[in-house]
């Protein structure tokens, strides 16, 4: 089967929605380098636009009814917005789920050490990645530092033109030559992934009251670990947090700049953390916008998927199925029978990005069955690894019931597989939502570079997930 690619399908008017949406999404990849930084972007979006917080709404004892919009938060990392549609949920929703975390490198909780006159950061890898993209690139630094007396110190060194970065040094090529013969998952290992903050040493010399050191003919002498002393003195002096603090931290090391738009045409957006985010905000923008639908329509966007969805951030984790609960309840329509009900007659859009062809790995993919840039957003029938192990695996009827809406609304599909049969393979959260009996299929955009520190998407694609999921979202549903 032939399609067009999508970019032959605009109109001039079109071409320049295309870029301004890829301008703001660029925007949001800037902004939300991490999931923190992602849920506080979403926040003040969706309240921009009428939602309100779901515990202020039971705390005031008030009800929900057609047309209200809510939203909660869990543990700053996750978030879930819900549109009350005309149905009653018991007859179930349209739902978009993304995941807002990426692969990374996490700041150990005692990371700071001195070796050789630098000052390091222990760092544990989070997601896969191939280690050896991340050395010699600058890098900055994101998160949190909660002190003992429950105070929030916000990190973001790095993103400024004036900030330092960081970086992980490699071995001179001149050396190299032993480190070359290595297998490419042993050219880098995990402990050596620690990021260098510092080289210069501080001295100490007693001062008298007239500034002057008391032995003025004595050079200051060089304190022990005294670079690493000097990052704690610059740690106290900016932040006014101690070593100890970093045990209640969440630092995240994540590539230093800004989304750039890539390709002489400026057809691409090259950027940190398109897997997910770019099905993130596309999610978010569709539910923002769109005016009002006969299903509640609901957005979730999650923690953890990176690493299997678990925790109390993640998928696997009661959060959604307690919202969804409250809402109902909000809405008069609550019993423990109702909740499975709505949840098992949900229709789904599993959010997340597939592998787009790569003419340079070529043999890696099933040219018939693989996703292109610029052939626009792309389902995927069942992702898992080999013998579609761990996958959910969409229902033919589901499939055609999207096919017609999409079909409907002239939006630009493809259909893919995540790459060549017994080469290896991958999962979503399709396969924890379908435990609940609803309709689930993986959705997205592909990505070119994916898991590398800056990944590839076509603003095509990003435009056109975005209105289908706006055209998911105003469905009646199976």
């Amino acid at each position: 089967m032939e399609k067009k690619n999508t970019w032959e399908t605009y109109n001039n008017k079109q071409l320049k929605e295309v870029d301004a949406f890829a301008d703001e999404y660029r925007e949001f990849l800037d902004e939300g380098k991490t999931e923190r930084e992602c849920v506080d972007y979403i926040v003040n979006a969706v309240e921009k636009k009428g939602y309100r917080e779901l515990q202020d709404v039971i705390k005031k004892g008030e009800k929900l009814s057609t047309g209200d919009k809510v939203y909660a938060v869990c543990m700053n990392k996750s978030v879930v917005m819900f549109r009350i549609g005309k149905k009653p949920m018991a007859e179930g929703m349209n739902i978009l789920g993304a995941h807002i975390d990426s692969p990374r490198l996490d700041v150990k909780q005692n990371p700071l050490y001195e070796e050789g006159g630098f000052a390091y950061l222990d760092t544990h890898y989070y997601g896969g990645v191939k280690k050896y993209q991340w050395v010699t690139i600058p890098l900055s630094l994101h998160g949190v530092i909660i002190k003992k007396d429950g105070t929030t110190v916000e990190v973001n060194i790095g993103e400024n033109e004036d900030d330092p970065v960081f970086f992980i040094s490699d071995l001179l090529i001149h050396l190299a030559q032993e480190q070359l013969e290595k297998k490419a998952g042993k050219v880098i290992e995990g402990e050596a992934l620690d990021i260098i903050i510092g080289n210069k040493p501080v001295t100490f010399g007693k001062e008298n009251s007239d500034g002057k050191n008391d032995k003025e003919e004595k050079e200051e002498e060089p304190a022990k670990e005294a670079v690493k002393k000097g990052i704690l003195d610059i740690l106290k002096k900016t932040y006014d947090v101690e070593e100890e603090d970093f045990l209640s931290a969440e630092l995240e090391v994540v590539p230093a700049g800004k989304a750039r738009e890539a390709g002489l045409d400026r057809s691409m957006i090259l950027g940190y953390g398109q897997d997910d985010r770019v099905c993130a905000f596309t999610s978010l923008k569709a539910m923002v916008d769109v005016e009002d639908t006969e299903r509640t329509a609901c957005c979730l966007l999650v923690d953890k998927e990176e690493i299997g969805s678990v925790g109390a951030t993640g998928m696997q984790s009661k959060f959604f199925e307690n919202m969804v609960a409250e809402v109902m309840n909000l809405t008069g329509e609550y019993s423990e029978l109702n909740v499975r009900r709505c949840l098992a007659f949900s229709c789904m859009l599993s959010s997340d990005v597939s592998s787009a062809f790569d003419p340079s790995f070529a043999s890696s993919f099933d040219k018939k069955n693989v996703a292109y840039l610029g052939g626009g957003m792309v389902f995927n029938k069942f992702t898992g690894s080999r013998g579609k192990s761990g996958s959910n695996d969409a229902n033919a009827e589901y499939l055609a019931y999207i096919r017609h809406i999409f079909e409907k609304e002239e939006v630009n599909f493809q259909t893919a597989e995540l790459g060549r049969v017994d080469l290896g393979g991958g999962g979503t959260i399709a396969y924890i939502l379908a435990l609940y009996g609803m309709n689930v299929i993986d959705s997205g955009v592909a990505v070119l570079n994916m898991h590398a520190p800056w990944e590839a998407t076509s603003k095509a694609d990003v435009y056109e997930a975005k209105r289908g999921y706006e055209a998911f979202l105003r469905g009646a549903g199976m």
